[in-house]
């Protein structure tokens, strides 16, 4: 009796509710239901169909082997089902990230890895200090400059592929020049690279959900039998490594082709600014779409929570060659309109991910750069909103300035970009909040009569002030 009694007490109301807050799967999963499982496996097959071309696409926005992009994209299924608040965010490398890694990693798998883990790190070091109030910070301009230009930089990244152009610098306005002045050296090319994308594009608004699985295994097809019948003017992905990942640590050391061998601390290094853009960017990418979605669906997210489910995806996903993920809103997107209906739904596209890994990597060799940089194009285009300029002038012309700061700047260096637009936005606010601090106290004096205490009424007025500001940030969204 006193050892029932004793096990008993072993988990008061106090630290089952602190466990279910740091597995929230306890939440869920006791009141699991059959028609949940019809709606997840179907949310989880379209969401799958979609996350394979456009991991192998993602991949090459990185500068990675295709295979890579698959390696970052079935961690974050298996992970966020267990640890996530949202029910519709889908978790794995999505467009801006890729954009964000590749002045970081240089076309080197092991410095692409060794971020992943330092991003996990920093990211859950932040959900155990709270500090996700951080990203409230900054602005919703500074996002929207941010995702206009990375959509701009990424499609014009992928004309080269379309082009069939060779041998174009990585840095956007050389890149820009290079593109046009190659382009009436590959027009043959071009309308042969346009011929694959196009016979496949018929039957995409059919199955609109799933319409870049169609456009790869179509254009896919097409050069498989071309290849057969001894014609090959398409430029394929390439061979990929076949099978799944090895499971072993990040290469916190580095040796070079000469024989020296680099210390974590050297190679750490070389990362330069990855290491604060990265992970900050990642989680306010992947909190705007979760917080989005809950608005939307009726449900609450828990921020901190969520910093911990990507930091630790981040983590253990190093350990099978991830490159960072986050929040992809395309995916997520799809998994809402399919009907998901709790984060089970990432297991069975984990699982997709997982297959095509074993038992198709060698047809991938196959599939075309052009189908890869048409789904990468179509990704992100709805990104570029020129209907950005308009909102934000008829609500807050100020706010115009950091975002063109931002869209401006990211032409040059991503970066650069988004640190001059929190600057300019943050000099903006204080402005704001002076003017409106001023404007108060003369409210307040001569309206409230309120001579003793004016300062008693300013300090609530700023509450009012910083909550609203807060629940402006709630609405932010972009990325893809």
């Amino acid at each position: 009796s006193h050892t029932h009694t004793r096990h008993a007490r072993a988990y008061t109301p106090a630290q089952a509710a602190s466990l279910k807050t740091w597995l929230p799967i306890l939440v869920w999963l006791p009141r699991y239901r059959l028609s949940w499982l019809q709606m997840d496996l179907i949310a989880g097959i379209t969401v799958g169909l979609t996350t394979v071309p456009q991991s192998l696409a993602y991949a090459e926005v990185v500068g990675l082997p295709p295979q890579y992009g698959l390696y970052s994209a079935f961690m974050g299924g298996f992970i966020y089902c267990m640890f996530g608040t949202s029910k519709d965010v889908v978790l794995g490398p999505t467009a801006i990230m890729s954009l964000l890694c590749a002045p970081h990693v240089g076309h080197h798998p092991g410095h692409a890895v060794l971020l992943t883990f330092l991003c996990g790190v920093i990211q859950v070091i932040m959900s155990v200090l709270r500090l996700g109030f951080l990203l409230d910070h900054i602005s919703d301009s500074v996002i929207k400059g941010f995702t206009c230009a990375a959509a701009v930089t990424i499609v014009f990244g992928q004309l080269k592929n379309i082009l069939g152009i060779g041998e174009v610098p990585q840095q956007f306005l050389l890149q820009l020049y290079y593109t046009f002045l190659k382009i009436p050296e590959n027009f043959f090319s071009l309308k042969e690279q346009c011929q694959v994308v196009y016979p496949t594009s018929d039957c995409v608004s059919m199955f609109p959900l799933a319409r870049s699985a169609l456009v790869v295994v179509g254009a896919t097809f097409l050069v498989y039998f071309a290849e057969v019948w001894g014609y090959k003017p398409f430029t394929m992905t390439g061979e990929t490594s076949q099978g799944l990942p090895p499971v072993k640590p990040p290469p916190f050391s580095e040796k070079t082709p000469n024989g020296t061998v680099l210390s974590f601390s050297q190679t750490a290094q070389s990362l330069q600014g990855g290491l604060v853009i990265v992970p900050l960017m990642g989680l306010l990418e992947s909190i705007a779409i979760a917080k989005a979605y809950a608005s939307q669906n009726d449900y609450r997210i828990d921020t901190n929570q969520e910093i911990f489910a990507i930091g630790l995806t981040n983590i253990l996903g190093s350990f099978v060659s991830s490159y960072p993920v986050t929040g992809s809103f395309g995916r997520s997107a799809v998994n809402s309109q399919t009907g998901v209906c709790t984060p089970a739904g990432g297991v069975v596209t984990g699982t997709i991910v997982l297959l095509s890994l074993a038992f198709f990597m060698p047809l991938f060799h196959y599939i075309p750069k052009a189908s890869l940089a048409a789904v990468i194009i179509c990704s992100v285009a709805p990104m570029a909103d020129y209907r950005v300029f308009q909102d934000l002038w008829q609500n807050c012309s100020l706010d115009l300035l950091p975002f063109l700061v931002t869209f401006l700047i990211s032409f040059w260096e991503v970066p650069y970009g988004i640190v001059g637009g929190v600057m300019v936005s943050g000099v903006i606010n204080i402005y704001k909040y002076k003017k409106f601090s001023h404007r108060q106290v003369v409210t307040c004096s001569s309206l409230c009569n309120y001579t003793i205490y004016p300062f008693i009424h300013l300090g609530n007025l700023m509450e009012q002030f910083k909550v609203s500001a807060l629940l402006k940030g709630t609405t932010t969204g972009g990325g893809i």
